[in-house]
């Protein structure tokens, strides 16, 4: 009898818990993110180009590789500029280049005018809507790399100003 009354009651006190407690309402699952380097990085932080670096180089080259044909094509594009592949619409940016390309956790900038990390900030729209926004590393091609269903983009080469 016992045994009955302090089953019965456990079980009262353990309903009693149950629905006494506070149930904290079901959270949304966040949107998913594309990736980290379609995140305004420059945004986060800040690009400091040098005095020693700015206005120091004219232009770079930018490796376009169609994945459905195998086709690479190297345009030549003046820092500031654009070019655009037709095709698909896309227009891409190039608005900084960094010889030297240094993060520090506050600021990303060029630790000299030598190309010894050479990188370069590139914005890509389709039509009129921005899809990617990120750095191509020159000597690290595949770190960021953008990922277009089309197209690969790379850093190849950089030409100094004058």
């Amino acid at each position: 009898m016992v045994r009955i009354l302090s089953t019965i009651l456990c079980t009262i006190l353990l309903f009693f818990a149950v629905g006494c407690s506070e149930q904290k309402p079901q959270q949304e699952e966040p949107a998913p993110v594309k990736a980290m380097a379609h995140a305004p990085v420059r945004q986060v932080l800040k690009v400091v180009v040098p005095e020693s670096v700015e206005g120091m180089w004219q232009s770079v080259k930018v490796a376009v590789r169609d994945q459905q044909t195998g086709i690479e094509d190297i345009y030549s594009v003046d820092i500031g500029g654009s070019f655009l592949l037709p095709e698909e619409k896309l227009r891409v940016t190039v608005e900084i280049f960094l010889p030297a390309f240094v993060m520090d956790g506050k600021q990303i900038t060029s630790a000299s005018n030598r190309t010894t990390n050479p990188a370069v900030w590139i914005v890509i729209h389709e039509k009129e809507k921005e899809i990617y926004n990120g750095w191509l590393f020159g000597l690290y091609p595949d770190t960021h790399a953008y990922q277009h269903p089309r197209y690969n983009f790379s850093l190849l080469g950089y030409k100094p100003a004058g």
